[in-house]
């Protein structure tokens, strides 16, 4: 891979990791689902006058947007407003890749390797540290609702998965369509249109960048560069980068936040990214030592 492309994939996974903290900064003055709804209303207009429809059913576009719109990231901001600390949501959000493994097993009947039970036992080990300890990094609640986003990540992994081979910026933009209603919905119910405009009228400079920098650079810079990079070179090479995700999340937590790192977090990263490693990097080296 190219240096450049090798910055390029480290700006992405940077942008994805620092972007914990900055729905933190977002969420000092706007309720969540409003939060979560002026994100991908950002993300659709302008972008999609300038991006053709992809060419799939409708059904699928709206089931991957409600999937990542209101199950993930909605969960994921309701839970950061005072349930988890950015650098642990950034953490523990990464259980996606196991669910996505389970979804895949059975919806393909096949069976789960010995080495992906011991890259799940690692992981649910870190989980396990983290539910634990009561510092107030993180709730019982919060976890749940980290991990119920994970899981809702992991079924729109299955429903990207069937959208094949296609343009991911257009397919994320045309998917944030269908995102966009039910979180408005959601918050005119349970955050009420008196608390909304308080919101915004608290909304300064920073929580305007902060929405901005969601839509353009989390979703539009960062899916079209990684689908980018991936068409150009084998996802073996891509892909293991974004195990540095959770990497930058927790150290810009630490630098930017504050959040303290003491040694039962750091215990909790080491097996969550130890179990992602492994399930990820294993494939990898068996097929290696195998054409050798």
């Amino acid at each position: 891979m190219p240096f450049k492309h090798f910055l390029l994939a480290l700006a992405v996974v940077a942008i994805w990791g620092s972007n914990f903290v900055v729905i933190r900064l977002g969420l000092n003055a706007l309720p969540p689902l409003l939060f979560a709804t002026l994100r991908f209303s950002f993300a659709v207009l302008p972008a999609i006058f300038f991006l053709k429809k992809p060419d799939l059913p409708w059904r699928n576009l709206a089931a991957y947007g409600l999937l990542i719109g209101v199950g993930q990231f909605g969960l994921l901001f309701l839970a950061m407003r005072s349930q988890i600390s950015p650098g642990l949501a950034s953490l523990v959000i990464q259980t996606q890749v196991f669910f996505t493994l389970m979804l895949s097993m059975r919806v393909n009947k096949e069976r789960v390797q010995p080495f992906q039970w011991l890259a799940l036992g690692l992981a649910a080990s870190g989980i396990g540290v983290i539910a634990s300890h009561t510092d107030g990094s993180a709730t019982p609640l919060g976890l749940l609702m980290i991990l119920l986003a994970a899981f809702s990540w992991a079924c729109a992994n299955m429903v990207g998965k069937r959208a094949g081979r296609v343009n991911m910026l257009a397919y994320m933009v045309w998917t944030s369509v269908f995102a966009v209603p039910p979180l408005l919905i959601l918050s005119l119910l349970f955050e009420g249109p008196a608390l909304m405009g308080q919101g915004l009228a608290r909304a300064d400079g920073v929580t305007w960048a902060a929405v901005l920098w969601q839509a353009l650079g989390n979703t539009l810079f960062g899916y079209g560069v990684w689908g980018w990079l991936l068409a150009r070179h084998a996802a073996a090479t891509i892909v293991p980068m974004a195990l540095l995700v959770p990497v930058f999340g927790m150290s810009t937590a630490a630098w930017a936040l504050g959040e303290s790192l003491p040694a039962w977090k750091l215990i909790a990263a080491a097996l969550v990214l130890s179990g992602l490693a492994l399930n990820l990097l294993w494939p990898l080296a068996r097929a290696r030592m195998l054409s050798a």
